[in-house]
């Protein structure tokens, strides 16, 4: 197969037709020289717009220029055509990707009739996108696509050697296992109860502290700094407490460089950096470096970490074959802050937002948990089992609100590979429209509708194994701590319920925004009364 085309090959049409253009105003110099100016002048624009227009014609192909080399050496040979918008010139389909990326793409894949398989261009990047149960399972369960493409400013940021962007093989397979057996084990869950419980009990007394002294709950505040809390308390222990707000502060600048849009990450010319993203990254890193670096050696030069339930002391006491060097050591840590703090309180947010919407449900939710505890019972995580109607309004809303619409670390075929029978080239980025799969009337029954009743006719796993609904991923890269983060959710929300009653202060706005994750655009306030 033909490499992946590069921006030289979509410029070559547009030079061919410039080149034409001035050979033909040379042949007939002579002719040209009797006339008038204007004339030739009239003669060079008629030429030029019509070689223009055929140079147009060669990028806009099904999917956009970046697909222009696949159609030209391989459409004759496909049984199923690849389909998808031809996009704007150079930019194919950059300007859609915006804060309702995933409402324009799933839109854009019916209306061309395209769910299973969508092709499209980002700048210079092929891509696909699946927005079917069938095809999103070819992809993320397939092993061509084990890997996945990172922006410039997340290989800065040492994401590469962290577990979410580790290229496939030896050294990524240990992450996992590292991960499965010894930081996200049941076990290891289990242990870190106590700390979530510690939290939630914080973020209940600031929330009556707030009504008292406001008369109002901006819930979005109280959220993040208790899940900012509860996963560097995870990673570190009490040690990297000191550093909170510092964390913190590197944490949104983190997510800040990392959403904003940068040329680079689509054209293959690396002074596009417009913005000074690269710059920022590497004196962040540095700073992350620093701190994170800081407080490990603190904790090595501190009393035993045997026994101890925090990330750190974990990656610490493994056997010495398994032991992780001090910088890949910082990168995994950073990501688990990373990934960890915004998660936890973007969806329950997200849960609140339709606790104050639909009093019925809420006060249906509170009601199983009375029945189980008693109005002035302690709740534990062993009781979250015997809460299905609780555990189905999680997954309601991840229906509903995915926090990852587009699941949104992409994967990268490593070689040509066949999804639904049409040949994906190697180098193509692969996503997966989650929000589309779980708002279709195909595989859900009144798809727009809030109701939590659905999971308790069907069980629906949201673990990976059924893609009408797996908002964490799914197959080799699924998303390691998902079992942590659907912990703390689901006792946090019922510890809230049990302990309030919540009433919205204002209007509510489900007016979504995609920034790195699937974000309320207006922040949640409310009312709360204590039970």
């Amino acid at each position: 197969m033909k490499p992946p085309p590069t921006l030289l090959s979509f410029q070559i049409p547009t030079l061919l037709c410039l080149v034409l253009v001035l050979l033909l105003v040379t042949t007939f110099e002579s002719t040209l020289s009797s006339c008038s100016w204007p004339l030739i002048s009239t003669l060079f624009i008629i030429l030029s717009t019509f070689l223009f227009s055929i140079s147009l014609n060669y990028w806009l192909v099904p999917g956009g220029f970046a697909w222009r080399n696949y159609h030209h050496y391989h459409n004759e040979k496909q049984t199923t055509k690849l389909i998808g918008p031809k996009g704007f010139p150079i930019l194919g389909s950059l300007p859609h990707m915006g804060s309702h990326a995933h409402t324009k793409l799933s839109n854009m894949a019916t209306s061309l009739n395209a769910r299973r398989l969508m092709a499209l261009s980002l700048g210079a990047t092929p891509v696909v996108i699946s927005s079917h149960p069938e095809t999103a399972r070819e992809i993320l369960y397939g092993s061509s696509f084990s890997d996945r493409p990172i922006k410039e400013s997340a290989k800065i940021l040492m994401f590469e050697r962290a577990i979410g962007f580790a290229p496939s093989g030896t050294y990524w397979r240990h992450l996992r296992r590292i991960a499965s057996l010894h930081m996200f084990s049941p076990r290891r869950i289990q242990g870190l109860e106590g700390l979530r419980q510690r939290v939630a009990d914080e973020m209940m007394m600031r929330m009556c502290k707030e009504m008292e002294e406001k008369g109002v709950v901006e819930v979005r505040g109280i959220l993040q700094e208790g899940s900012l809390r509860n996963i560097l308390e995870s990673v570190f222990g009490t040690n990297g407490l000191d550093q909170r707000e510092e964390l913190g502060n590197m944490v949104k600048e983190g997510y800040e460089l990392i959403s904003k849009f940068n040329l680079e990450d689509y054209f293959p010319l690396k002074f596009l950096d417009f913005h000074g993203v690269k710059r920022r990254c590497h004196k962040l890193a540095a700073k992350v470096t620093r701190l994170v670096g800081q407080i490990v050696e603190e904790r090595k030069r501190g009393e035993g970490f045997e026994g101890k339930s925090d990330f750190l002391s974990t990656l610490l006491s493994l056997p010495k074959e398994e032991r992780l060097g001090d910088s890949d050591m910082v990168a995994i840590l950073w990501e688990m802050i990373f990934r960890g703090t915004d998660t936890v309180s973007i969806l329950l947010e997200w849960i609140m937002a339709r606790m104050v919407l639909h009093q019925d449900i809420q006060i249906k939710a509170r009601q199983e948990i009375d029945t189980l505890i008693g109005q002035n019972g302690h709740l534990q995580d062993s009781d979250i089992p015997n809460l299905p109607y609780l555990q189905a309004i999680v997954k309601e809303v991840l229906r509903l609100h995915p926090p990852g619409p587009l699941l949104s670390w992409a994967r990268l075929a490593n070689q040509d590979v066949h999804v639904d029978k049409v040949l994906v080239p190697a180098g193509t980025t692969a996503m997966v429209n989650m929000w589309a799969i779980s708002h279709d009337p195909s595989f859900w029954d009144d798809p727009w509708a809030f109701k939590p009743e659905r999971f308790l006719k069907e069980d629906v796993s949201i673990m990976g194994s059924d893609l009408r609904l797996a908002p964490f991923g799914a197959g080799r890269r699924v998303c390691p701590g998902r079992a942590l983060g659907l912990t703390t959710v689901h006792l946090w929300l019922a510890l809230l319920l049990h302990h309030f009653k919540w009433f919205p202060a204002q209007r509510v706005n489900l007016s979504e925004s995609l920034r790195l994750s699937l974000e309320m655009k207006s922040p949640l306030r409310c009312l709360v009364v204590r039970r």
